[in-house]
C-alpha cells in the first residue's frame, strides 16, 4: 500500500473518532445521528448532478450498503448508551478488520501477506484491548456493541465489492450515501411517533453540531471506499480502525475518559500492526 493513500485513510481515521465523539457528547443520540444523516443526503444528492453515474452493476451493493448502514446507526446509538466512547468505541470497531478480511477473502477472493495479517490481527487486539478496565470488560452494552461491529464490517465488505464494480469511487459513495441518510429520517419517525416530525425538524441546541458531523462522516466514509477501489478491504479497515486512538485521546482530553498505562500499551500495539501493515 503506497505512503499517500496510508495517510489519507489515517486522517479518515481521525474524521471519524470526531465525529463520534460529537455523537457520544449529544443528549439525543437518535435525533443527533438522525440529523447526521441528513447532513449526508443533503450533501451527496447536491453532489450527484456533477458525478457519472456508477455502472449499474453496483447498484445492487449501493443499496444493500444503505440497509447495513441503517442497522449500523440504530446499534451503535444504543450501544451510547450504555458505555463510555473510551470503552463502546473500541469493541464497535476492533472486531471488524478481522471480520472484513474473512469477508474479502470469501467474498472477493484477496490475499495478503504474512506481515499485513500480522499487523491486522495487532491492530484488532489493539483496539480491543482498549475497551478493557481493572475489573476485566464490564460493558452492559456489549451485545450492542458487537453487533455494531459485525455491521460495520458487512458494510464494509459490501462497499468494497460495489466500488471496484461501479467504475466511479465518488458517483457510487453518493449513491450509496444518500440512501442510507435519506432512510434513516424515516426510521427516526417511525421511532419516535406521535412527536417525531416537530422534534425532528426543530431547531434546537446541538443541530449545528450534529450536521457538522454528518458532513464530517460523509468525507471520512468516502474517503475509505476511494481507498478500498485501491487497497486490499481488510488492510483498509484496519488502517481505519487506527480512529480509536484518536477516540481515546478525544475521550481523555474532552470527554473525562481515563488514559492508563495499559491502553497506552494497546494504542503501542496498534502502531506496530499500522507500520507492518503500511
Amino acid at each position: 500500500m503506497s505512503l499517500p493513500i496510508v495517510l489519507l485513510i489515517l486522517f479518515a481515521a481521525f474524521l471519524h473518532a470526531a465525529w463520534n465523539a460529537l455523537l457520544r457528547a449529544g443528549g439525543d443520540r437518535l435525533w443527533s445521528m438522525t440529523v447526521m444523516c441528513m447532513a449526508v443526503a443533503l450533501a451527496s444528492l447536491a453532489a450527484m448532478p456533477f458525478l457519472a453515474s456508477p455502472l449499474a452493476a453496483s447498484w445492487p451493493y449501493a443499496a444493500g450498503s444503505a440497509l447495513l448502514h441503517v442497522g449500523y446507526n440504530l446499534f451503535l446509538v444504543r450501544s451510547y448508551r450504555a458505555g463510555e466512547l473510551g470503552q463502546t468505541y473500541p469493541i464497535a470497531r476492533g472486531c471488524s478488520p478481522v471480520l472484513v478480511t474473512l469477508g474479502a477473502a470469501v467474498f472477493a477472493g484477496e490475499q495478503m501477506s504474512a506481515v499485513v495479517l500480522l499487523g491486522i490481527v495487532l491492530v484488532s487486539g489493539g483496539i480491543v484491548a482498549l475497551a478493557f478496565r481493572r475489573g476485566g470488560l464490564a460493558l452492559p452494552g456489549l451485545p450492542y456493541a458487537l453487533a455494531t461491529g459485525c455491521f460495520i464490517a458487512a458494510y464494509s465488505v459490501v462497499d468494497g465489492i460495489g466500488v471496484r464494480l461501479s467504475g466511479a469511487p465518488l458517483a457510487y459513495t453518493a449513491w450509496m450515501s444518500a440512501g442510507w441518510g435519506l432512510l434513516m429520517p424515516l426510521v427516526y419517525l417511525a421511532l419516535r411517533r406521535p412527536r417525531g416530525p416537530r422534534v425532528l425538524f426543530m431547531l434546537q441546541p446541538g443541530f449545528a453540531r450534529a450536521f457538522a458531523g454528518g458532513l464530517v462522516s460523509l468525507l471520512a466514509y468516502g474517503i475509505v471506499i476511494y481507498a478500498m477501489d485501491l487497497a486490499p478491504m481488510g488492510a483498509v479497515s484496519a488502517l481505519r480502525e487506527t480512529s480509536v486512538l484518536f477516540a481515546a485521546l478525544i475521550g481523555y482530553l474532552f470527554l473525562g475518559e481515563s488514559l492508563g498505562l495499559a491502553r497506552l500499551l494497546a494504542c503501542a500495539a496498534i502502531a506496530a500492526g499500522t507500520v507492518l501493515i503500511g
